[in-house]
Protein backbone atom coordinates (compact mmCIF):
# COMPACT_ATOMS: atom_id res chain seq x y z
CA UNK A 1 0.00 0.00 0.00
CA UNK A 2 2.71 2.46 0.75
CA UNK A 3 4.88 1.52 -2.13
CA UNK A 4 1.70 2.00 -3.99
CA UNK A 5 1.63 5.72 -2.37
CA UNK A 6 5.20 6.47 -3.17
CA UNK A 7 4.70 5.59 -6.94
CA UNK A 8 1.91 7.51 -7.04
CA UNK A 9 2.63 10.29 -5.72
CA UNK A 10 5.97 10.12 -8.31
CA UNK A 11 3.84 9.49 -11.35
CA UNK A 12 1.70 12.67 -10.16
CA UNK A 13 4.80 14.91 -9.93
CA UNK A 14 5.94 13.94 -12.81
CA UNK A 15 2.73 14.03 -14.93
CA UNK A 16 3.18 18.02 -15.61
CA UNK A 17 6.38 18.49 -16.71
CA UNK A 18 6.08 15.28 -19.13
CA UNK A 19 3.16 17.37 -20.48
CA UNK A 20 5.11 20.54 -20.30
CA UNK A 21 7.52 19.29 -22.67
CA UNK A 22 5.29 17.48 -25.08
CA UNK A 23 3.12 20.65 -25.48
CA UNK A 24 6.28 22.95 -26.00
CA UNK A 25 7.75 20.54 -28.59
CA UNK A 26 3.85 20.29 -30.52
CA UNK A 27 4.33 24.06 -30.45
CA UNK A 28 7.75 24.45 -31.88
CA UNK A 29 6.61 21.92 -34.57
CA UNK A 30 3.86 23.59 -35.89
CA UNK A 31 6.26 26.74 -35.93
CA UNK A 32 9.08 24.71 -38.12
CA UNK A 33 6.21 23.93 -40.82
CA UNK A 34 5.53 27.82 -40.74
CA UNK A 35 9.10 28.57 -41.46
CA UNK A 36 9.45 25.80 -43.84
CA UNK A 37 6.72 25.31 -45.18
CA UNK A 38 6.69 21.92 -44.96
CA UNK A 39 3.97 19.04 -43.30
CA UNK A 40 3.65 18.65 -39.54
CA UNK A 41 5.40 15.48 -39.76
CA UNK A 42 8.55 16.38 -42.29
CA UNK A 43 8.38 19.60 -39.47
CA UNK A 44 8.51 16.94 -36.51
CA UNK A 45 11.76 14.95 -38.30
CA UNK A 46 13.25 17.79 -38.95
CA UNK A 47 13.12 19.34 -35.94
CA UNK A 48 14.16 16.66 -33.55
CA UNK A 49 16.73 15.73 -35.94
CA UNK A 50 18.60 19.22 -35.29
CA UNK A 51 18.39 18.79 -31.87
CA UNK A 52 19.59 15.52 -31.23
CA UNK A 53 22.41 16.04 -33.27
CA UNK A 54 23.45 19.34 -32.18
CA UNK A 55 22.65 18.00 -28.80
CA UNK A 56 23.35 13.88 -28.06
CA UNK A 57 24.43 12.62 -31.92
CA UNK A 58 27.63 13.32 -32.33
CA UNK A 59 30.51 13.05 -29.82
CA UNK A 60 31.75 17.13 -29.91
CA UNK A 61 28.29 18.25 -29.33
CA UNK A 62 27.43 15.41 -26.46
CA UNK A 63 30.59 16.74 -24.75
CA UNK A 64 29.57 20.85 -25.33
CA UNK A 65 26.07 19.60 -24.08
CA UNK A 66 27.52 18.76 -20.86
CA UNK A 67 29.86 21.79 -20.54
CA UNK A 68 26.32 23.44 -20.48
CA UNK A 69 24.91 21.32 -17.96
CA UNK A 70 27.60 21.69 -15.46
CA UNK A 71 26.57 25.41 -14.46
CA UNK A 72 22.78 24.52 -14.73
CA UNK A 73 23.41 21.83 -12.05
CA UNK A 74 24.60 24.63 -9.46
CA UNK A 75 22.31 27.12 -10.51
CA UNK A 76 18.96 24.96 -10.65
CA UNK A 77 20.11 23.73 -7.33
CA UNK A 78 20.56 26.92 -5.92
CA UNK A 79 17.44 28.20 -6.80
CA UNK A 80 15.47 24.64 -5.21
CA UNK A 81 17.05 25.26 -2.07
CA UNK A 82 15.47 29.30 -1.83
CA UNK A 83 12.10 27.75 -3.23
CA UNK A 84 12.04 25.05 -1.01
CA UNK A 85 11.85 27.66 2.00
CA UNK A 86 8.97 29.20 -0.04
CA UNK A 87 11.96 32.09 -1.23
CA UNK A 88 12.49 33.62 -4.91
CA UNK A 89 15.98 34.31 -5.08
CA UNK A 90 16.42 35.95 -8.51
CA UNK A 91 19.93 37.21 -7.39
CA UNK A 92 21.55 33.64 -8.81
CA UNK A 93 22.50 35.31 -11.42
CA UNK A 94 24.75 37.73 -9.55
CA UNK A 95 25.65 35.48 -6.93
CA UNK A 96 27.24 33.50 -10.30
CA UNK A 97 28.70 36.44 -11.74
CA UNK A 98 30.57 37.80 -8.78
CA UNK A 99 31.72 33.83 -7.83
CA UNK A 100 33.37 34.01 -11.77
CA UNK A 101 34.68 37.48 -10.82
CA UNK A 102 36.59 36.69 -7.48
CA UNK A 103 37.67 33.11 -8.72
CA UNK A 104 39.16 34.31 -11.58
CA UNK A 105 40.93 36.94 -8.99
CA UNK A 106 42.68 33.96 -6.79
CA UNK A 107 43.05 32.03 -10.07
CA UNK A 108 45.54 34.65 -11.21
CA UNK A 109 48.19 34.43 -8.22
CA UNK A 110 50.95 32.89 -8.90
CA UNK A 111 53.01 30.51 -6.66
CA UNK A 112 50.45 28.11 -5.60
CA UNK A 113 50.05 24.39 -5.44
CA UNK A 114 47.78 22.89 -7.95
CA UNK A 115 45.80 21.37 -5.38
CA UNK A 116 45.41 24.17 -2.91
CA UNK A 117 45.12 26.61 -5.60
CA UNK A 118 42.02 24.92 -7.20
CA UNK A 119 40.37 24.74 -3.73
CA UNK A 120 40.67 28.41 -2.84
CA UNK A 121 39.32 29.41 -6.11
CA UNK A 122 36.56 26.95 -5.38
CA UNK A 123 36.00 28.16 -1.54
CA UNK A 124 36.29 31.90 -3.23
CA UNK A 125 33.59 31.98 -5.25
CA UNK A 126 31.34 29.65 -2.49
CA UNK A 127 31.94 32.39 -0.23
CA UNK A 128 31.63 35.48 -2.43
CA UNK A 129 27.96 33.41 -3.32
CA UNK A 130 27.46 33.48 0.51
CA UNK A 131 28.25 36.70 1.19
CA UNK A 132 25.68 37.96 -1.88
CA UNK A 133 22.74 35.97 -0.92
CA UNK A 134 23.15 36.53 2.64
CA UNK A 135 22.88 40.35 2.41
CA UNK A 136 19.24 39.23 1.03
CA UNK A 137 18.52 36.75 3.96
CA UNK A 138 19.26 38.75 6.06
CA UNK A 139 17.14 42.04 5.00
CA UNK A 140 14.20 39.68 4.41
CA UNK A 141 15.05 38.05 8.16
CA UNK A 142 15.10 41.26 10.07
CA UNK A 143 13.98 43.47 8.48
CA UNK A 144 11.16 41.84 6.17
CA UNK A 145 11.97 43.17 3.12
CA UNK A 146 11.27 41.98 -0.50
CA UNK A 147 14.27 39.40 -1.82
CA UNK A 148 13.07 39.42 -5.11
CA UNK A 149 13.41 43.36 -5.31
CA UNK A 150 16.73 43.11 -2.89
CA UNK A 151 18.12 40.26 -5.10
CA UNK A 152 17.51 42.20 -8.52
CA UNK A 153 19.09 44.95 -7.25
CA UNK A 154 22.50 42.80 -6.32
CA UNK A 155 22.06 41.91 -9.68
CA UNK A 156 22.90 44.73 -10.87
CA UNK A 157 25.83 45.67 -8.43
CA UNK A 158 27.58 41.88 -9.24
CA UNK A 159 27.41 42.81 -13.24
CA UNK A 160 28.86 46.61 -12.82
CA UNK A 161 31.36 45.41 -9.50
CA UNK A 162 32.54 42.68 -11.40
CA UNK A 163 32.84 44.64 -14.46
CA UNK A 164 34.88 47.12 -12.75
CA UNK A 165 37.35 45.16 -11.43
CA UNK A 166 37.88 43.50 -14.78
CA UNK A 167 38.45 46.43 -16.28
CA UNK A 168 39.97 47.96 -13.59
CA UNK A 169 42.71 46.51 -11.45
CA UNK A 170 42.27 43.38 -12.70
CA UNK A 171 42.33 44.35 -16.69
CA UNK A 172 44.75 41.99 -18.95
CA UNK A 173 45.64 45.38 -21.37
CA UNK A 174 44.10 45.29 -24.93
CA UNK A 175 41.70 42.99 -23.72
CA UNK A 176 38.51 42.80 -22.13
CA UNK A 177 39.05 40.03 -19.79
CA UNK A 178 41.18 39.45 -16.91
CA UNK A 179 44.52 37.47 -17.45
CA UNK A 180 44.04 33.88 -17.49
CA UNK A 181 44.06 31.72 -14.48
CA UNK A 182 47.74 30.10 -13.51
CA UNK A 183 47.50 25.95 -14.58
CA UNK A 184 47.65 25.49 -11.32
CA UNK A 185 43.90 26.84 -10.51
CA UNK A 186 42.15 24.81 -13.21
CA UNK A 187 39.89 22.26 -13.02
CA UNK A 188 41.04 18.83 -14.73
CA UNK A 189 39.84 18.53 -17.67
CA UNK A 190 39.36 14.75 -18.21
CA UNK A 191 39.20 14.19 -21.81
CA UNK A 192 42.09 16.66 -22.19
CA UNK A 193 42.65 19.95 -23.10
CA UNK A 194 40.51 19.79 -26.29
CA UNK A 195 37.16 19.41 -24.76
CA UNK A 196 35.97 21.80 -22.06
CA UNK A 197 33.87 19.58 -19.91
CA UNK A 198 35.76 18.86 -16.64
CA UNK A 199 35.28 17.62 -13.24
CA UNK A 200 33.27 20.47 -12.24
CA UNK A 201 30.79 17.81 -13.74
CA UNK A 202 31.33 15.47 -10.90
CA UNK A 203 31.11 18.17 -8.30
CA UNK A 204 27.76 19.40 -9.74
CA UNK A 205 26.46 15.57 -9.19
CA UNK A 206 28.14 15.71 -5.88
CA UNK A 207 26.50 18.71 -5.09
CA UNK A 208 22.82 17.13 -6.39
CA UNK A 209 23.33 13.80 -3.65
CA UNK A 210 24.21 16.00 -0.80
CA UNK A 211 21.52 18.89 -1.49
CA UNK A 212 19.17 15.68 -1.69
CA UNK A 213 20.31 14.27 1.87
CA UNK A 214 20.60 17.56 3.31
CA UNK A 215 16.66 18.05 2.67
CA UNK A 216 15.79 14.82 3.56
CA UNK A 217 18.16 13.48 6.13
CA UNK A 218 19.02 16.33 8.32
CA UNK A 219 17.29 18.66 10.93
CA UNK A 220 18.16 21.57 9.18
CA UNK A 221 16.91 20.70 5.86
CA UNK A 222 13.87 19.44 7.59
CA UNK A 223 13.44 23.12 9.03
CA UNK A 224 13.78 24.91 6.01
CA UNK A 225 11.21 22.16 4.15
CA UNK A 226 8.95 23.29 7.17
CA UNK A 227 9.12 27.21 6.66
CA UNK A 228 8.31 26.71 2.85
CA UNK A 229 5.43 24.73 3.06
CA UNK A 230 4.36 26.87 6.29
CA UNK A 231 5.83 29.48 8.06
CA UNK A 232 2.90 29.86 10.78
CA UNK A 233 2.83 25.73 11.53
CA UNK A 234 6.65 25.65 11.21
CA UNK A 235 6.99 28.57 13.81
CA UNK A 236 4.07 27.43 15.84
CA UNK A 237 5.96 24.07 16.16
CA UNK A 238 9.61 25.50 17.56
CA UNK A 239 11.14 26.28 14.65
CA UNK A 240 13.33 29.67 14.19
CA UNK A 241 11.90 31.23 10.66
CA UNK A 242 14.19 34.30 10.53
CA UNK A 243 17.48 31.55 11.17
CA UNK A 244 15.95 29.27 8.34
CA UNK A 245 15.52 32.29 5.81
CA UNK A 246 18.84 33.33 5.85
CA UNK A 247 20.46 29.64 6.42
CA UNK A 248 18.38 29.00 2.69
CA UNK A 249 19.41 31.88 1.37
CA UNK A 250 23.70 31.56 2.08
CA UNK A 251 23.12 28.06 1.36
CA UNK A 252 21.56 28.78 -2.28
CA UNK A 253 24.31 31.68 -3.11
CA UNK A 254 27.03 29.40 -1.65
CA UNK A 255 26.05 26.98 -4.41
CA UNK A 256 25.57 29.74 -7.03
CA UNK A 257 28.79 31.27 -6.11
CA UNK A 258 30.66 27.09 -6.36
CA UNK A 259 29.09 26.83 -9.92
CA UNK A 260 30.66 30.22 -10.67
CA UNK A 261 33.73 29.16 -9.59
CA UNK A 262 33.68 25.70 -11.37
CA UNK A 263 32.79 27.47 -14.37
CA UNK A 264 36.02 30.12 -14.52
CA UNK A 265 38.24 27.75 -13.03
CA UNK A 266 37.29 24.63 -15.27
CA UNK A 267 35.35 26.08 -18.54
CA UNK A 268 36.26 29.98 -19.12
CA UNK A 269 39.59 30.79 -17.52
CA UNK A 270 39.33 34.09 -17.05
CA UNK A 271 36.56 36.61 -16.08
CA UNK A 272 35.45 38.74 -19.32
CA UNK A 273 33.95 42.18 -19.17
CA UNK A 274 29.97 41.67 -19.60
CA UNK A 275 27.79 43.87 -20.82
CA UNK A 276 24.58 41.99 -19.68
CA UNK A 277 23.90 38.95 -17.57
CA UNK A 278 25.19 35.46 -18.54
CA UNK A 279 21.75 33.85 -18.09
CA UNK A 280 23.09 30.40 -16.44
CA UNK A 281 20.86 31.97 -12.83
CA UNK A 282 18.05 33.12 -14.81
CA UNK A 283 17.72 29.38 -16.68
CA UNK A 284 18.51 27.86 -13.33
CA UNK A 285 14.94 28.64 -12.02
CA UNK A 286 13.89 27.12 -15.06
CA UNK A 287 16.00 24.18 -14.18
CA UNK A 288 14.36 24.17 -10.27
CA UNK A 289 11.27 24.71 -11.44
CA UNK A 290 10.52 21.82 -13.80
CA UNK A 291 12.24 19.46 -11.32
CA UNK A 292 10.06 20.46 -8.67
CA UNK A 293 12.99 21.34 -7.08
CA UNK A 294 13.74 18.15 -6.10
CA UNK A 295 17.47 17.61 -5.99
CA UNK A 296 17.39 14.61 -8.28
CA UNK A 297 15.03 15.89 -11.08
CA UNK A 298 17.65 18.95 -11.37
CA UNK A 299 20.12 16.47 -13.31
CA UNK A 300 17.32 15.77 -16.11
CA UNK A 301 15.90 19.19 -16.45
CA UNK A 302 19.56 20.60 -16.85
CA UNK A 303 19.99 17.74 -19.57
CA UNK A 304 17.27 19.04 -20.74
CA UNK A 305 18.22 22.50 -21.10
CA UNK A 306 21.44 22.30 -21.66
CA UNK A 307 20.72 20.40 -24.43
CA UNK A 308 18.83 22.88 -26.15
CA UNK A 309 21.49 25.56 -26.00
CA UNK A 310 23.64 23.27 -27.64
CA UNK A 311 21.64 22.69 -29.91
CA UNK A 312 21.45 25.99 -31.51
CA UNK A 313 23.86 25.58 -34.01
CA UNK A 314 22.34 22.63 -35.48
CA UNK A 315 18.63 24.09 -36.07
CA UNK A 316 20.20 27.15 -37.65
CA UNK A 317 22.12 24.62 -39.99
CA UNK A 318 19.05 23.15 -40.88
CA UNK A 319 17.47 26.48 -41.39
CA UNK A 320 15.27 26.89 -38.45
CA UNK A 321 15.40 29.91 -36.14
CA UNK A 322 17.60 29.07 -33.03
CA UNK A 323 14.68 31.17 -31.03
CA UNK A 324 12.99 27.96 -31.23
CA UNK A 325 14.95 26.87 -27.97
CA UNK A 326 14.12 29.55 -26.26
CA UNK A 327 10.11 29.16 -27.29
CA UNK A 328 10.52 25.36 -25.87
CA UNK A 329 12.02 27.00 -22.88
CA UNK A 330 9.60 29.54 -22.76
CA UNK A 331 6.32 27.06 -22.81
CA UNK A 332 7.76 24.66 -20.59
CA UNK A 333 8.46 27.39 -17.96
CA UNK A 334 4.76 28.58 -18.36
CA UNK A 335 3.28 25.16 -18.12
CA UNK A 336 5.05 24.39 -14.81
CA UNK A 337 4.06 27.58 -13.78
CA UNK A 338 0.59 27.10 -14.37
CA UNK A 339 0.90 24.13 -12.50
CA UNK A 340 1.72 25.83 -9.31
CA UNK A 341 -1.05 28.03 -9.98
CA UNK A 342 -3.64 25.45 -10.43
CA UNK A 343 -1.97 23.83 -6.55
CA UNK A 344 -2.47 27.19 -5.07
CA UNK A 345 -5.62 28.18 -6.16
CA UNK A 346 -6.95 24.48 -5.22
CA UNK A 347 -5.29 24.84 -1.83
CA UNK A 348 -6.99 28.61 -1.27
CA UNK A 349 -10.57 26.50 -1.98
CA UNK A 350 -9.89 24.23 0.27
CA UNK A 351 -9.03 26.53 2.86
CA UNK A 352 -12.00 28.67 2.20
CA UNK A 353 -14.58 25.48 2.12
CA UNK A 354 -12.98 24.16 5.51
CA UNK A 355 -13.68 27.77 7.18
CA UNK A 356 -16.96 27.40 5.79
CA UNK A 357 -17.81 24.35 7.62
Amino acid sequence: MKNKKIIKSVASSLLFPLISIIVAMFVAVIFVMWAKHISFFKGVQVMFKAIWNGSFGRKDSFIETLVYVIPLLFTGLANAVAFKTGLFNIGVEGEFMISITVGAIVGIIPGIPPVIHVILVLIAGTLAGVLWAGIVGYLKAKVGSNEVVNSIMMNYIALYFSNYLIMGPFNKKGLAQTADIQPSAMLWRFLGDDYRVNIGLYIGLLMVVLIYIFFWKTTWGYEIRAVGINQYAAEYGGINIKKNIILAMAISGGIAGLGGAVYVSGIQHHAIQMVSFTGYGFDGIAVALLAKNNPIGIIFSALLFGALNTSSISLQMANIPKQIVFLIQAIILIFVAADYVYKWIAEKRKKGALLNE
